[in-house]
């Protein structure tokens, strides 16, 4: 498969809708420990309604163009455990990236492809970075160097499932955690990749784990939140939120915050549940008033809810990012944006990619803006023809990964296979650098290096 083809494939996945009939494979798809810090009140059950108004437009605000707001200090952060850092999801500030200059790139396995996609986050822990390639192959390499220290793969010897996709991985207290496309949870030896147990599951996993008080919390691809004991892999209780016919090929991480466990769904909703039991605190739909096109109706969050200060954000491709208070489940802002990432608060502000190339700096406690850069800029290809003759030109619009604050700068990867360091403060474009293979994968920072996965399943480190 060309590089073109791949790209234009990975991009048709990630905005196609699919009937979700708990099919597993490629080919059969179509286009923790209690605490006191948890909710103390059950908000009243959700509903399916509109949150954002049809008139509602996403502009800066006059008071805070140009102004000024508080960012904490960068600080050096020596692992990255889950997904999005930590359980809450939010990893902060971290000092990272430099000069941004390309220090190695190490290729780990098989990437995007005709039936096989790379989607899992990279996860550091101990002077280790772990990934996966597009056929459930795990590999530790060698943080510095990138050289390989062990790899295992965990593709299974099965005729119902010879093709999946997706997954992901989580690293806590020496053990890595697997899930996969290919219908099972596993634990291995973070240092010797060794399996210490696998558990099959009903449906795919097409999410990253999240891995907090003796806990494994991931969303199936039918939307079902499932749980599995750390230790023995046994499964737990489940939450079954309500079904979709249509949603992103792609699947959210959930948060966790205490005894609260916050998750989203391919139906627009956002949970909050007991993370001991499963009971449901509250629900809110994502959902905004005017869905015009087929696409709109989509509702997933296929971004990573994340938990900060209280507050709940996420972003639904149905075209709403909100701010939801964690104890009742009420929204305190929303705005129009639709979305496929994860958003990133960091002190006053919250950072968020739209699927048309905005990155937003949205004011946390308000949600007014304080400033927009559009990547999104149109570029035109030509293709089609026989022999070159009769090559038509068309326009695309990159679709950019979600965003990661370093060093007081905004990092993104993108499909045109460029990564982005814009002024966190301004929204100004400092640095560009090609990463020479398109990603859509957020990129993470661990001891002053961003590490990108890219669709050809390589792990690229800047300095």
């Amino acid at each position: 498969m060309t590089p073109m083809r791949r790209n234009s494939l990975l991009a048709l996945l990630l905005t196609a809708s699919v009937a979700v009939s708990g099919c597993s494979t490629i080919g059969k798809l179509n286009p923790f420990n209690k605490g006191d810090d948890g909710p103390q009140e059950t908000a009243a059950e959700g509903e399916r309604i509109a949150i954002v108004a049809a008139d509602q437009t996403l502009e800066v605000a006059e008071a805070l163009k140009g102004g000024d707001f508080f960012l904490p200090t960068p600080e050096t952060n020596s692992s990255w455990a889950l997904p999005g850092g930590t359980p809450e999801q939010a990893a902060g500030h971290p000092e990272a990236g430099g000069s941004l200059s390309v220090a190695w790139k190490r290729s780990f396995g098989q990437g995007s492809g005709r039936g096989a996609h790379v989607t899992a986050p990279p996860v550091a822990a101990n002077g280790k970075i772990y990934v996966m390639d597009g056929e459930a192959s795990v590999s530790a390499l060698d943080a510095q160097s990138g050289s390989q220290i062990w790899k295992v793969n965990l593709r299974p010897d099965s005729r119902r499932d010879k093709e999946a996709f997706g997954g992901g991985l989580a690293v806590v207290d020496g053990k890595l955690y697997v899930t996969s496309g290919y219908r099972f949870a596993a634990q291995l030896n973070a240092d010797t990749g060794a399996v210490l147990w696998r558990t099959t599951t009903e449906q795919p996993l097409h999410a990253a784990p999240t891995v907090s008080g003796g806990r494994v919390f991931v969303v199936a691809v039918d939307n079902t939140l499932l749980t599995f004991d750390t230790a023995t892999g046994a499964a737990g209780w489940n939450y079954q939120a309500l079904s979709e016919s249509a949603r992103i090929l792609a699947a959210s991480s959930p948060a966790v915050s205490g005894d609260t466990v916050v998750a989203s769904f391919g139906s627009g909703e956002l949970v909050a549940l007991r993370a001991a039991n499963g009971n449901d605190l509250w629900n809110e739909a994502l959902s905004r008033a005017n869905r015009n096109n087929a696409l709109s109706e989509i509702r997933d969050i296929p971004g990573r809810p994340v938990i900060y200060q209280g507050d709940v954000f996420a972003v639904s491709h149905s075209g709403v990012f909100a701010a939801t208070d964690l104890r009742t489940g009420q929204a305190r802002w929303s705005l129009p944006v639709t979305g496929i990432t994860t958003p990133w608060p960091a002190g006053d502000v919250v950072y968020v990619v739209s699927k048309s190339g905005e990155v937003i700096c949205v004011a946390r406690e308000s949600g007014q803006i304080y400033w927009i850069q559009d990547l999104g800029k149109s570029r035109e290809k030509r293709a089609g023809g026989f022999m070159g003759v009769g090559k038509k030109n068309f326009t695309t619009r990159p679709i950019w990964s979600s965003p990661l604050l370093a060093s007081s700068r905004i990092i993104v990867a993108g499909q045109s296979g460029e990564l982005v360091a814009m002024n966190a403060k301004t929204g100004e474009v400092e640095k560009t650098v090609n990463l020479g293979s398109p990603t859509l994968i957020g990129p993470i920072a661990v001891n002053g290096t961003i590490y990108v996965v890219t669709d050809e399943a390589q792990l690229i480190a800047l300095r």
